[in-house]
């Protein structure tokens, strides 16, 4: 039998527990998004305008009507703001990874498995004298997001998050 370590078991684990991403199947969906409300929008507005036109009789059910489609409407503009702040936060992570790259002339993989999003975000508004030090303190003492916030001097501005 062969004998693995736990980082392989877990990487096999990780590969047999979904299937391995190619050009085929690299999309991903966001079922509630895709498959439920942006088609039941669909089919009630198209429902909707045709009922005005054919039931006038029943104006004030149809206004009624329009204010739910309204509603979900709005509901899947706020799941486009969801996707958004998701790729943000990949963008910070990514941001991570080349700033600690630019200062240790090295790769941060290991280092960022250590951290949580939190501690990656907050390090983002550290200067770079501080952001060693940081890092250092969040690594060694599991400093939350909010307390590295805390000890920073020189806060550098981030105006582009939305």
């Amino acid at each position: 039998m062969l004998k693995r370590s736990p980082e392989k078991m877990w990487y096999v684990f990780h590969i047999t527990s979904r299937m391995k991403q190619n050009y085929a199947n690299h999309k991903k969906y966001y079922a509630p998004h895709h498959f439920i409300l942006l088609p039941l929008l669909g089919v009630l507005l198209t429902y909707g305008i045709t009922q005005i036109f054919s039931d006038t009789s029943n104006i004030l059910v149809w206004k009624l009507f329009s204010i739910v489609v309204f509603c979900i409407l709005y509901l899947a503009i706020m799941l486009r703001q969801h996707y958004a702040l998701g790729n943000q936060d990949r963008i910070i992570r990514l941001e991570f990874r080349l700033r600690y790259f630019e200062l240790y002339s090295q790769s941060a993989l290991e280092t960022e498995r250590q951290l949580n999003f939190d501690q990656i975000a907050a390090l983002r508004f550290a200067n770079d004298k501080e952001f060693k030090n940081l890092l250092d303190k969040a690594l060694i003492n599991k400093l939350p997001g909010n307390s590295i916030k805390r000890d920073i001097r020189e806060w550098v501005a981030d105006d582009m998050r939305l």
